[in-house]
């Protein structure tokens, strides 16, 4: 059982890219030195929010300050990208952090970054598709690349010297290839068929709902069956917000107080949602009213909350519900007011009193 950060910080849109670029760093080197194991960092070109155009520029700056995490993109959206582009970007990264590289990817779902990019939603899953496609290829081969697509055409044939080393793409560090893995959200995501077809991992969001989080497995383990295959948890990680405390109500007030960053998330979230019309994607149950999907519905059903006893309970109780996920994810919230502190002491209190005992619970529940 790993355990990592999840940055969706989503910071409220008036903060500047600095300051907010500041705190997500100062987080991810405090992340490892708690013992954090990954920390994942997503793409949004058009999005105040969550202000990161480039994850793998964020990541490159961290290699040389820590030494625990492994990074992952979470996720780069590969519709908004040139092919060759990724595949260059990504097998340099790889060597530039000595293989401590998990290669996210995904088709986006920035409805800004949609039409920036003049996506077409209707095409994008195959634009996906054909990208990843791609990106392996290029790094399975050396020239001449001619690779034709729908999208895009990887293409050199002339300009090629073997003697002097021009022509040549590079090739990741990681062989044959970094870990690749994908996110889903919606409920049985046919992106869980996807990833079993390809031996990928998986990452369920943290905005979801319960029943959501663990119909991902049933998808994944059951299409990972029909191809025997063994499903394996260690390549399911699940993003949670997570608030550790001293007490119970502590917690609590940190979570559903006016302050939290959390309430905050997850009415921002909430408005983002609905507004775009794919609200559903947050209720707790489907048959829930728009009206009582309320924040503080949200909070509940998405919020693991407690003293470090309660937090091990229901991350027990959770992991049964939904299935073996082999890593956790806590998800990095914006530090305004009082939640630096709090958020701070609940990443201490997850890594050093929960999690060791999460663990200890997880491998007694393997030798049965």
């Amino acid at each position: 059982m790993r355990l990592g950060m999840f940055m969706m910080p989503v910071h409220p849109p008036g903060r500047s890219l600095s300051d907010t670029l500041a705190e997500d760093t100062t987080k991810s080197i405090l992340a490892d030195k708690l013992g954090y194991d990954e920390l994942w960092m997503g793409e949004h070109f058009s999005a105040t929010t969550e202000p990161f155009p480039s994850p793998l520029m964020f990541l490159a700056g961290l290699v040389p300050q820590t030494k625990n995490l492994t990074f992952g993109t979470a996720v780069i959206n590969l519709p908004n990208h040139h092919p060759a582009i990724v595949a260059g970007e990504a097998a340099q990264f790889d060597h530039m952090s000595g293989g401590r590289f998990l290669f996210g990817v995904g088709s986006g779902g920035l409805a800004s970054d949609f039409e920036l990019f003049k996506i077409d939603p209707a095409t994008r899953q195959r634009a996906f598709m054909e990208s990843i496609d791609m990106i392996l290829r290029i790094w399975a081969q050396d020239p001449p690349y001619d690779i034709q697509g729908e999208f895009w055409n990887v293409q050199i044939t002339k300009a090629i010297l073997p003697e002097l080393g021009v022509g040549f793409m590079p090739k990741p560090y990681q062989q044959p290839r970094p870990p690749i893995c994908i996110s889903l959200a919606s409920p049985s995501s046919p992106s869980a068929l996807t990833a079993a077809e390809r031996g990928w991992g998986i990452i369920s969001a943290n905005i979801i709902p319960v029943y959501s989080v663990a119909s991902h497995w049933t998808t994944y383990s059951k299409a990972c069956a029909e191809r025997g295959i063994a499903a394996n948890g260690d390549n399911w990680r699940v993003a949670r917000n997570v608030m550790v405390a001293p007490s119970d109500q502590e917690a609590h007030d940190r979570v559903f107080g006016d302050k939290g960053s959390n309430r905050y998330f997850f009415t921002y979230i909430r408005d983002v949602l609905h507004r775009v019309g794919i609200l559903p994607i947050l209720k707790p149950r489907p048959d829930m009213s728009d009206a009582e999907c309320t924040p503080e519905a949200i909070l509940t059903e998405c919020v693991i909350d407690g003293s470090p006893k309660t937090v091990l309970d229901k991350l027990i109780a959770f992991r049964e519900r939904v299935g073996p996920f082999g890593t956790l994810l806590m998800t990095g919230i914006d530090w305004a007011g009082p939640n630096k502190d709090w958020e701070r002491e609940a990443m201490r209190l997850l890594a050093q009193e929960v999690m060791p005992k999460f663990r200890q619970h997880v491998t007694a529940q393997a030798a049965e």
